[in-house]
């Protein structure tokens, strides 16, 4: 299975999103969007390529207190505030943001190694995040593409594909191949695909 990973599009309309999205997405059965969404018209459009579902980002609550106040799209039924799902025979896990309360930084690449943290204390953050074990971590909100595996469980962010680490430019999105057997995330940079 092939699947879309975009997050953090973060535009008023759908007239911003970069046509490039297209050919990055050109064969994906699904698209995941880790919020940082601000319209609805962004999974409209991304709908015209694959089907959709989404997390939304949760505003009020910061990762030093996590509690939300309102779930960002909660009346569209294609985004939740956190969502686990079995694809291929992976249970993937996705939320916006990503949050380990042993690691002191947001989820940046390099930042879990950089802790040193013991042995089963990854995972078992991970599990308490999403109520059960996931084998794929899918999120957003720092907006640095990330691929790393940790615990035997693959952290994917896919950047932003319009303010790629703060930036005003073209970014990321990326794509996720599975299959029974095997799970592989690339990022994609849309500079390339001019």
């Amino acid at each position: 299975m092939r699947i879309g990973l975009i997050s953090d599009t973060r535009l008023n309309n759908a007239s911003g999103m970069p046509e490039q999205i297209i050919t990055a997405f050109d064969g994906v059965e699904l698209i995941l969007h880790a919020g940082g969404i601000q319209t609805t018209e962004i999974l409209d459009w991304l709908e015209r390529i694959a089907p959709v579902k989404a997390v939304g980002r949760l505003e009020g609550g910061q990762a030093e207190q996590p509690e939300p106040f309102l779930n960002e799209l909660a009346n569209d039924p294609r985004v939740s505030p956190i969502d686990v799902m079995e694809l291929e025979g992976h249970r993937v896990g996705m939320v916006n943001e990503l949050f380990l309360p042993l690691v002191r930084d947001e989820i940046m690449p390099g930042v879990i190694k950089g802790e040193g943290l013991r042995e089963g204390l990854i995972s078992t953050m991970v599990e308490e995040q999403f109520a059960q074990p996931v084998d794929i971590v899918v999120f957003g909100r720092t907006l640095y593409p990330l691929v790393e595996e940790h615990e035997g469980i693959l952290f994917v962010n896919s950047g932003s594909p319009t303010l790629p680490k703060n930036l005003n430019r073209l970014g990321n999105v990326a794509v996720m191949e599975l299959t029974t057997n095997n799970r592989e995330a690339t990022i994609i940079d849309l500079r390339e695909l001019n």
